[in-house]
């Protein structure tokens, strides 16, 4: 017995050592001081040993279990102390070495130059009107004075969802609202997208406008250029000047084309303005009566201006972008060059 005992001694010690991990170590003590084990299957033959050997044989076995408990210990020990240096070692950070370049965001130039137009014309005094993108017909057209047989009714240039709805062309239909909702003084912007079937190089069938609409008493033509001038002197920088065309627009009367003076020549004629020296930007005029009764608003004493601004139309010509559809790509090329 006792040299069955030192047998399973010398053996349980050689399979401790050659444990290389925790997973191995806890194996062999299971193999050994287990239920099913070496040393309990000894344990469990005592009743076969004679009653005066007993306790010598008891002493044995309680000598071998506590060399193997304290050799499974100290490797255990050892073992934990290995994991943990090898823990530390690949959480291991130097401080030293340069820190992680993480790219940045920014906006897109589209939200960009709406967020500059916003705080501009908020500096003048204007509150933002956001309109639904789904109007009626009476709204996006009727209300502002275009005529049933007007061009812009065509199915070639508007997205109908039935007879009576569409998505709005223009974001003018929003001067209604405000107009039908409150009296006058009235100084408004209402930015948003809007739709037209309409798809080329400067043209997309979803861009961004800025409708303006200013009511008060005695507001004049001179109202909106002054406007118009200290506008585009804080979006295209100062000394940038603005010359009125006459134009047409069923709503305004009289109706304008703005251009602003170039201001990447300074007016005296290059590329960008077609050696012209001015930019077409915008549209605008004075709110017409017909628009201005039909909400109500006593036109003597009352008149109005109104504006439209194409957002894509001042981001393109802000940052040299020649195509529109640069701005609906997601190009991170184009886009990281843009950020103001």
């Amino acid at each position: 017995m006792k040299e069955k005992l030192q047998s399973i001694r010398e053996q349980a010690i050689a399979d401790i050592e050659n444990s290389a991990n925790l997973e191995t170590l806890n194996e062999v003590r299971m193999s050994i001081l287990g239920k099913k084990g070496e040393l309990s299957a000894v344990l469990k033959g005592m009743k076969d040993v004679a009653p005066e050997d007993r306790p010598k044989v008891g002493q044995w076995v309680n000598e071998t279990k506590e060399a193997i408990e304290s050799a499974l210990d100290e490797k255990k020990k050892m073992l934990e102390e290995e994991k943990l240096r090898l823990r530390y070692e690949s959480e291991k950070i130097d401080v030293t070495m340069p820190a992680e370049q993480r790219a940045h965001g920014n906006l897109h130039p589209i939200t960009q130059v709406r967020n500059q137009l916003t705080d501009i014309f908020g500096s003048m005094g204007f509150e933002v009107y956001e309109g639904a993108e789904i109007e009626t017909d009476y709204y996006n057209f009727t209300a502002l004075n275009t005529p049933q047989d007007h061009p812009a009714r065509d199915m070639q240039d508007t997205f109908y969802l039935s007879p009576e709805f569409l998505l709005r062309t223009q974001t003018s239909a929003g001067q209604i609202h405000v107009m039908e909702a409150k009296k006058p003084p009235i100084k408004v912007i209402s930015p948003g997208k809007v739709f037209r079937s309409d798809d080329d190089a400067t043209h997309s069938p979803m861009f961004t406008q800025m409708e303006g609409l200013v009511v008060d008493e005695g507001i004049t033509l001179c109202d909106l250029k002054g406007m118009l001038d200290e506008f585009v002197q804080e979006i295209f920088g100062k000394g940038t000047t603005t010359r009125l065309r006459p134009s047409y627009f069923p709503f305004t009367e009289p109706s304008v084309e703005v251009d602003v003076s170039c201001f990447q020549c300074g007016g005296k004629g290059c590329k960008l303005c077609k050696g012209t020296g001015w930019i077409e930007v915008l549209g605008a005029g004075m709110v017409n009566k017909k628009v201005l009764e039909g909400c109500n608003i006593d036109t003597d004493v009352y008149s109005g201006f109104a504006f439209g601004i194409g957002v894509e139309r001042i981001a393109m010509l802000k940052y040299g972008i020649n195509n529109i559809k640069l701005l609906f790509e997601s190009d991170l090329r184009v886009l990281k060059q843009i950020d103001d």
